[in-house]
């Protein structure tokens, strides 16, 4: 069973610190030195808030992940226990996003060196002015894979509303659910 993070709702107050510290954990450049027009804010999660709760919504790298499952060109991949995105192959179909039983997965345009990606070959008429599209790409979490630090939304979340879950954690608690089951019968 793959790792994944969830919160706790109770805990979370909606100060959205986890996307903040999502954005810069992905960023090519420092976020805080940047014009606001220049930043690239796409965080591989997102709060929801309501009046009577908030919490972030993030993927629960599903083992059979149906996002993976559906994907029409292999960009979705179990990476070390991690649902990957390859962004170099997405073809920004949407497919992922219908699949997603938690609703973790959206399509932000690509970025590369702080510019936004064109999508080549793909012209628009607004108003008789020709233009490109922008490209844009599937983004879901990722577990901050490439840090050796972790998921950047758990270190920096002020209430410790988030939950590093572990597939042996998971077994192991089914196990003692179980037993306490069968203890009342």
């Amino acid at each position: 069973m793959n790792t994944f993070v969830i919160a706790d709702p109770d805990k979370c107050i909606g100060c959205r610190t986890c996307e903040i510290a999502c954005v810069v954990a992905h960023s090519e450049q420092n976020i805080f030195t940047q014009e606001s027009n220049d930043i690239e804010f796409n965080p591989k999660l997102s709060v929801v808030k309501t009046l009577e709760v908030s919490a972030p919504i993030q993927c629960r790298q599903c083992e059979d992940a149906p996002c993976a499952n559906v994907c029409p060109n292999g960009s979705i991949v179990n990476k070390d226990g991690v649902i990957y995105i390859n962004k170099e192959t997405c073809i920004g179909c949407k497919t992922c996003v219908i699949a997603c039983p938690f609703g973790a997965i959206e399509l932000v345009s690509e970025y590369k060196g702080g510019k936004v990606v064109n999508q080549e070959n793909l012209k628009c008429i607004d108003n008789n002015k020709c233009y490109f599209k922008e490209r844009m790409i599937a983004n879901k979490c990722d577990l901050c894979i490439d840090s050796p630090d972790g998921p950047a939304c758990v270190k920096a979340c002020p209430t410790d509303a988030f939950k590093i879950v572990k597939g042996t954690d998971l077994d192991e608690s089914i196990k003692n659910k179980r037993k306490q089951s069968a203890a009342f019968l």
